[in-house]
């Protein structure tokens, strides 16, 4: 389904893209995806709603490997684990090495979109872990 159809307005410069369905078993809330590139360097651009959040996950490399974050609107939480939340602006960069478990997506109050770019690497995959459960997530918030 077109976000659009469902009152989704760009959010950027890059198009929002349809409902995330290939990987919506790993977020919570829902998110729209559009690939901007599968050639050289894999860049999806993911627009998250309201409170959306994707699982825990690792990108795991034999070497190399690894995720960045390019915050292009809206806001949103990045958390490695064992480490407090950082709260996401545009412009923001993230850096994420390839075996460090994290999440991301957007606070409870507005959509947040990001460029996801897989840093290339040798034997990459990425093993998605546990949901990020609502109490920690709605502490964030300042809900509870």
């Amino acid at each position: 389904m077109d976000p659009r159809d469902e009152g989704v307005k760009e959010m950027s410069v890059f198009p929002t893209g349809g409902a995330n369905e290939a990987y919506a078993r790993y977020f919570t809330g829902k998110s729209y995806l559009h690939m901007l590139s599968q050639e050289q360097v894999v860049i999806g651009n993911v627009t998250f709603e309201p409170g959306c959040r994707n699982d825990w996950h690792i990108h795991h490399a034999a070497a190399g490997g690894g995720q960045m974050l390019l915050i292009t609107a809206g806001e949103g939480w990045y958390q490695a684990w064992g480490e407090p939340a950082r709260r996401l602006r545009p412009g923001d960069v993230v850096h994420i090495p390839a075996g460090v478990k994290h999440w991301h997506g957007a606070t409870a109050g507005s959509w947040m979109q990001h460029l996801a770019i897989e840093v290339p690497g040798d034997d990459c995959r990425t093993e998605w872990c546990e949901r990020v459960c609502d109490e920690e997530y709605e502490k964030l918030e300042g809900t509870k």
